[in-house]
């Protein structure tokens, strides 16, 4: 029996026919363009980064008291002299799809690195919150290094709250590229435009979806399958990308697993969202929403409508 062999012919013809559909540049094509940013560059930066917020978390660095300024220091040095090249490379991509001329790429970098640099120590005492609410929310949490180590939660936030920072400077791809990295590791999607406040703990995680104009205030919780969304708007639509799409949540309001919060409404501070509910509408403070009072409501609605059609 014939085995069918790919021929020197066959291999040719093969090359020829997957190198015409690299004509039409359709935004999926990667050729002759040294101006985008290196993806494998961008969690390596990102490791970094996670190593000065938490010194000694990425095992690479026995750190010490001792040694902790000469190791943060060394670290500070190699991620801006990196970053700042990655972040020229995105903005002349940007530069390249939008046709101008005459930006100055490189000093743009170098202010953009700067920001998130000198935004570090910030960004460190806001996780030390996200920390003490994970210990605080959750009994079963033994320890603050078990969260840093083990929660999820934990990644995806510090994550954010970095490429947040490059998101406000305007930087192209980058802030998206280290968001969806946490997303695929956690199963958390937080993305790098949403504004969340303090001691923000998401417990178990997973399936967790916040949207970009998303609002978030002090001290909120959510738990798995929560999602911040945007009602979906057809194609033609695209001016409506720039509003505010996505819902507010304000402080102290606590949203239980598989809650779908849709469009740009308000939860009011201090509200408790139940597991499963789908919300449209806006929440005063202090209010409860659970399955059994939408069903309660449904029924109502349905008995009123009956009586009136008689």
């Amino acid at each position: 029996m014939k085995k069918n062999k790919l021929t020197s012919g066959k291999i040719e013809k093969l090359v020829s026919e997957i190198a015409h559909t690299y004509k039409d540049d359709t935004g999926i094509n990667f050729i002759d363009v040294s101006n985008l940013p290196v993806r494998r560059k961008i969690l390596e930066i990102l490791e970094l980064l996670t190593e000065v917020l938490f010194p000694g978390y990425t095992g690479t660095r026995t750190v010490t008291k001792s040694n902790i300024s000469f190791i943060v220091g060394d670290i500070l040095c190699q991620v801006y002299t990196e970053l700042s090249e990655q972040i020229e490379r995105a903005f002349q991509y940007q530069c390249r799809i939008k046709k101008c001329d005459g930006c100055d790429c490189r000093t743009m970098a170098e202010k953009a690195t700067q920001h998130l640099l000198t935004q570090l120590p910030r960004i460190r005492e806001l996780l030390k919150g996200d920390v003490g609410a994970a210990f605080g929310g959750d009994p079963a949490a033994k320890s603050f290094e078990e969260i840093v180590i083990s929660y999820p939660c934990i990644m995806a936030i510090a994550t954010y709250r970095i490429a947040h920072e490059l998101y406000l400077k305007q930087v192209p791809l980058i802030p998206r590229i280290m968001t969806e990295c946490a997303h695929s590791k956690t199963g958390i999607d937080i993305h790098p435009g949403a504004k969340i406040g303090k001691n923000f703990f998401v417990d178990h995680g997973t399936g967790v979806v916040v949207g970009e104009t998303s609002v978030i205030g002090d001290n909120v919780r959510f738990y798995q399958g929560v999602s911040l969304i945007a009602i979906s708007i057809p194609k033609e639509a695209q001016s409506i990308k720039s509003a505010k799409r996505h819902p507010t949540i304000e402080d102290d309001v606590t949203i239980y697993a598989e809650a779908t919060i849709l469009g740009n409404v308000t939860i009011g501070k201090g509200s408790v969202i139940g597991g499963n509910v789908w919300i449209r509408n806006s929440v005063p403070p202090g209010t409860t929403v659970s399955m059994a009072k939408f069903e309660s409501l449904y029924k109502h609605r349905k008995h009123n409508k009956h009586k009136k059609n008689k």
